[in-house]
């Protein structure tokens, strides 16, 4: 195994894992991501085939909404199969632009006044921080969103708080900074898989919200 650190697969640790061999292939976590993800699927499924339909009927946050949703529906899917090929870190880091773009659209839900900025381009000096935007979407955990945001802005700004999120025991029992798959670090799997849970159902469940016609997410 070299330093990536999974379990023995001996002589056969294939290139590539399927849905059948995965590395976490029994995690309940995983499993609920996998439960989620048709589901959320079909419901934007529904909304497209709306849109296409009655494009030009869209109000300006159903329009956002087709933009932005679409991409993080994207992001988790990315995320889902870089989990299945034992990417931990590369799923970390992907994590800060799912959050972004589910809290962008709870912030524009909330705040439809701010629609106007974000068709304008969003420009960084007058758009709010994911620290506020996060904020604005727990109002009564405060601390917890500036932990969260703080969190993902060191994962992907390659500091040395960012480098912990790399260690990989490797076969000897050392830790290491790995290059390649992480294939022995179940509790790292499950909080990725509950953090993708969590940041999808947001995204389905505004997606849902803007266009009530279509069936909630159950």
């Amino acid at each position: 195994m070299g330093d990536e650190g999974g379990p023995d697969f001996g002589d056969s640790l294939p290139a590539v894992f399927t849905p059948d061999n995965e590395p976490y292939l029994g995690r309940h976590p995983l499993h609920v991501l996998d439960v989620l993800i048709p589901s959320a699927l079909e419901v934007h499924g529904d909304i497209a085939t709306f849109t296409r339909e009655k494009g030009d009927q869209l109000n300006p946050l159903q329009r956002s909404a087709c933009q932005l949703v679409p991409q993080g529906v994207n992001l988790a899917l990315t995320m889902r199969e870089l989990i299945r090929q034992g990417y931990l870190f590369g799923t970390a880091v992907l994590l800060r632009p799912l959050v972004e773009r589910s809290a962008i659209i709870s912030y524009l839900c909330d705040h439809p006044e701010s629609v106007e900025e974000w068709e304008a381009g969003w420009r960084h000096r007058e758009r709010p921080s994911l620290r506020d935007m996060l904020r604005s979407l727990q109002p009564d955990q405060l601390e917890a969103a500036d932990e969260v945001c703080q969190q993902l802005n060191h994962l992907v700004h390659g500091d040395p708080v960012g480098a912990t999120w790399n260690l990989i025991h490797s076969s000897d029992g050392c830790l290491g900074y790995g290059m390649g798959r992480n294939l022995n670090d179940p509790q790292f799997c499950d909080w990725l898989c509950d953090q993708t849970i969590s940041w999808l159902t947001v995204l389905t469940g505004r997606a849902a919200s803007l266009f009530p016609h279509i069936r909630a997410l159950h």
